[in-house]
């Protein structure tokens, strides 16, 4: 979306449809048949439309409605089924969704049988994935098994985490050296040494990681930094006196979190967001689980980060690589959506509710997704002892 044209207000950035084709799926090891009925729309945002004078801009660009359903209850599903649905409909209704996303654990055999003789790349979201999605971003710790659990997958394959959190602060969170790490969605890269990669990306540079060892550090949205603090500034000043509304600096965009303010006041926090990309064309809006970021208008993602990555580890024209991508959010769709058009490789959805997505294969949650990555070491030791 092109925020640069003379729209009187900025709009929220949606996905890209859903490509409904299977594209990357080698029928093969597919471990489901096809058929299988999809779960209805209206059981996700069945949103009542209301306006209020105050707030006509946030409710005529939809970003209300988009506020409460990227906003869905977090490991309640008595609260979803009281919401939505009785027990035995949502039963049903994600008994059929895992027909069209298999689970990754109840698919392993599959996958990993695929992967034999494969390079397997792993890359992995942070925030609902390796850890659980708590009220206080701050107090997103991943357990010490999850810890280990990554460790042992990055002695066996080239291992990053992309998330939307400063880079530096994702590295404290995790605390591994073996990884590469990507921030700001993708907007900061700690990555291999690649002279090729160095030649062929402007704003890519050679730098040091934390252990003084060479890296490549690639920021392509570097121009944006003083405006994306230029907009913190402003973004805490007017939240300031709204209870619950937290700002983050991710360095190359700015969250703004509302899990902890009360329905009634997120008008007032969607409106402050407002007015400020109102002064900000060159600035846009995403959104999460109860969060707003604004990011740079500019053509990068999640997935595109993977591809970077890849051509850093001199993976990206390789036949016989199978990326593996586990992420939970909207942002983790680009790079969901990158493998299948590459006909390569697997998104898996973290998601213990059903969602629209571009990912082949679906776990429930983090300690699903710990199980999932000892099975894939588990699976490489054996094949390196035949």
């Amino acid at each position: 979306m092109d925020m640069t044209s003379n729209h009187a207000s900025p709009v929220l950035t949606e996905p890209a449809p859903m490509n409904k084709s299977r594209l990357g799926i080698h029928s093969a090891i597919l471990p489901y048949s096809q058929p299988g009925a999809s779960f209805p729309p209206s059981k996700y945002i069945p949103i009542p439309r209301k306006k209020s004078g105050k707030f006509d801009d946030v409710w005529s660009n939809g970003w209300l409605d988009a506020m409460k359903s990227s906003s869905p209850p977090r490991k309640k599903i008595k609260d979803f089924d009281a919401e939505f649905a009785s027990d035995d409909d949502t039963d049903v209704a994600y008994s059929s969704w895992v027909l069209k996303h298999p689970s990754a654990l109840g698919s392993l055999e599959q996958i990993t049988s695929y992967a034999r003789n494969k390079k397997i790349a792993v890359f992995l979201d942070y925030d609902g994935t390796l850890s659980p999605i708590v009220d206080d971003p701050d107090c997103a710790l991943m357990s010490n098994t999850m810890r280990f659990a990554v460790r042992n997958v990055a002695k066996y394959f080239p291992t990053a985490i992309i998330s939307g959190r400063k880079r530096e602060k994702v590295f404290d969170l995790v605390g591994l050296t073996e990884l590469y790490y990507a921030g700001s969605h993708g907007m900061d890269i700690v990555g291999p040494v690649s002279q090729t990669v160095l030649n062929s990306h402007p704003n890519c540079t050679r730098s040091t990681d934390h252990q003084g060892k060479d890296v490549n550090l690639f920021q392509p949205a570097r121009e944006f930094l003083p405006m994306i603090d230029e907009v913190f500034g402003t973004l805490v000043e007017k939240t300031k006196d709204i209870r619950g509304a937290k700002v983050e600096n991710h360095k190359f965009c700015a969250a703004v979190h509302y899990r902890n303010v009360h329905e009634k006041n997120w008008p007032t926090i969607a409106q402050c967001v407002h007015d400020v990309l109102k002064d900000h064309p060159r600035l846009r809006l995403t959104h999460g689980r109860k969060v707003l970021e604004i990011r740079p208008v500019f053509d990068w993602n999640k997935g595109k980060a993977v591809e970077f990555l890849l051509e850093s580890l001199g993976l990206n024209a390789s036949e016989d690589v199978l990326p593996i991508y586990i992420g939970d959010d909207r942002t983790d769709e680009d790079a969901f959506k990158v493998l299948r058009e590459r006909n390569q490789g697997y998104g898996i959805l973290v998601s213990s509710v059903p969602k629209e997505t571009n990912a082949f294969y679906s776990l429930r949650d983090p300690p699903e997704v710990m199980e999932f990555l000892m099975g894939l070491v588990g699976s490489r030791k054996v094949e390196k002892n035949t």
